[in-house]
This record gives structure tokens, C-alpha cells and sequence, in this order.
């Protein structure tokens, strides 16, 4: 009777080999390789609601475009918003406030 062992390694390398597998069939790139996000897209990224999403579009901090009633916003962009945000001293007061 022959046995053979199946190691953790061997199903980390089947699990990458399958899913790049699905990637090429289905077509669909993973989500940090999309360039546009639609704002569903955005607010479950950062875990934002409606609102919050239009203030950055409205404040200028979160760069948009908008084709045919659909608004995209750049992948890049909001990396650039979070990796902004986390070099902020979140106890520091507002620009704005008096």
C-alpha cells in the first residue's frame, strides 16, 4: 500500500493554482487590481455610509467621475485618502474648527 502526505505547503500551493485558475475563467480581476470603484464598492471598502461618501466628493478630499449617473472613483485615490489618514494625529483639532 502506498501513502503519500499532503503538507500544508502543498494546499497553500493548490489553493493559489486554483484561484488563479478561477481568475482566468471567470475573468474578473481581484479587488485592489480594479482601477474604477463604484460608490457601493467604496462604502464597503472604508465601511462608510452614504453620507460620509458624499462629503469627501463634496470637501474635495476623495476625487470622482461621474458617466452617465454612475460615479467612479480611482482605486489609487483612496489609498492615497487612507495611507493620509493614518499619518494624522487623530486628536489634533481641525483646520476649519475655531
Amino acid at each position: 500500500m502506498n501513502v503519500e502526505m499532503i503538507t500544508r505547503e502543498d494546499l497553500e500551493r493548490f489553493k493559489e493554482e486554483l484561484f488563479g485558475m478561477i481568475k482566468e475563467l471567470t475573468g474578473k480581476p481581484q479587488f485592489g487590481e480594479q482601477k474604477w470603484l463604484k460608490s457601493y464598492q467604496v462604502k464597503n471598502l472604508l465601511k462608510i455610509s452614504n453620507g460620509t461618501l458624499q462629503n469627501l466628493r463634496v470637501n474635495g478630499t476623495l476625487a470622482y467621475s461621474k458617466i452617465g449617473g454612475i460615479i467612479y472613483y480611482k482605486y489609487e485615490d483612496i489609498v492615497k485618502v487612507l495611507e493620509g489618514q493614518k499619518n494624522k494625529n487623530p486628536f489634533a483639532p481641525h483646520p476649519l474648527s475655531k
